[in-house]
């Protein structure tokens, strides 16, 4: 008899989420469904969907999905799980919380009358476009919602699945406004398997990017992070900046990466495994969250030079990320003698 008023369980909120994880951990939730990825996907609810940011560029953030199957080890968002008792390894990108209601608490929230269709940021903790997107279509829903809350948007994202709604990108880039911001932190192969290990191919992040203008969306290209060691070789920055204007970008923005919290345990340990002779050199660049002021300095005059050389520059001031100088407290600041010679290597 009970199965014939069990309509199907509801999914459980974020904060029931995190404190099962919390007591039993992430073993205990067994309604997290493990798919062909060999990812497991636990669906949640959410009580909001537009969450308020401070010290940013934009006041509001949007994020579907919590986790990614990309993997990325330099990734800024691994700290973000310890808030569900998580570490920042395999439980970022194997184990996804995916907010089956999102696009419905979004609507509702932009139909509000204190809502002033302020800009909005999709994608900045967790990728709106990783695979799982296909099955769910949470990102698409949500670009309906922007369209008729006319509501301005501004995405990041690593997947090329995105050009499956460019009709949707330009349809919100009449009636409110859209940036579409792919990443693409280098073209070289060997290091685009080393650091994105589920990502798309490099060249077809660009091809999406030349698809999207084509269909009159204002797309370019973040070539973030700068990775010291593996993507600061001249030759393949220049590579990678000349394959971004080849591919009509509309712009570019460029910086070295920077490691925080459990970011900067997991890439640390990451070096340690796969890449040892980089750990004591990483060590002394890396004295604190930021890379030497000299070095980040001496990068930045490169990638410049190469702007200029492939017609980028001038286009990107607007997505550059801040100075190091700029935000980083004093005393946080690496010491200004700090080796090179990753950005020689």
């Amino acid at each position: 008899m009970d199965l014939l008023f069990d309509l199907g369980r509801k999914p459980p909120t974020t904060k029931m989420i995190a404190l099962q994880v919390r007591d039993h951990g992430s073993g205990s939730l067994d309604q997290a469904q493990r798919r062909a990825d060999d990812a497991r996907y636990q669906e949640v609810t959410c009580r909001s969907a537009l969450n308020p940011v401070k010290g940013m560029p934009f006041n509001w953030t949007l994020n579907p999905y919590r986790g990614c199957t990309h993997g990325c080890h330099y990734c800024f968002a691994r700290r973000y799980q310890t808030q569900f008792e998580l570490g920042p390894d395999d439980e970022f990108s194997s184990l996804i919380f995916v907010k089956t209601n999102f696009p419905d608490v979004l609507r509702r929230e932009l139909d509000k009358p204190s809502w002033t269709r302020e800009q909005v940021a999709l994608g900045t903790a967790t990728d709106p476009y990783q695979p799982i997107e296909g099955h769910y279509k949470l990102t698409r829903r949500v670009l309906d919602a922007l369209i008729a809350g006319r509501t301005p948007v501004g995405i990041v994202t690593k997947g090329p699945m995105i050009v499956r709604d460019r009709e949707l990108l330009a349809e919100l880039t009449r009636v409110a406004g859209c940036t579409v911001c792919i990443s693409v932190p280098t073209v070289d192969e060997d290091a685009w398997r080393a650091l994105e290990p589920g990502t798309a191919h490099p060249l077809q992040r660009l091809r999406a990017v030349k698809i999207l203008r084509e269909a009159g969306v204002r797309a370019g290209v973040l070539m973030m992070p700068v990775v010291p060691g593996f993507t600061t070789q001249p030759s393949k920055l220049d590579a990678t900046i000349k394959a971004i204007a080849d591919h009509d970008a509309a712009f570019l923005g460029a910086n070295v990466m920077h490691l925080k919290g459990g970011t900067k345990d997991h890439f640390m340990g990451f070096l340690a495994h796969e890449f040892p002779h980089m750990s004591e050199g990483y060590g002394r660049l890396y004295a604190g969250a930021y890379a030497a002021p000299a070095y980040v300095k001496e990068v930045r005059g490169i990638i410049e030079m190469f702007k200029a050389r492939h017609g980028m520059t001038g286009k990107n001031r607007e997505f550059d990320d801040y100075e190091p100088d700029e935000r980083i407290p004093s005393a946080e600041r690496p010491p200004e003698q700090a080796s090179l010679r990753f950005l020689r290597r």
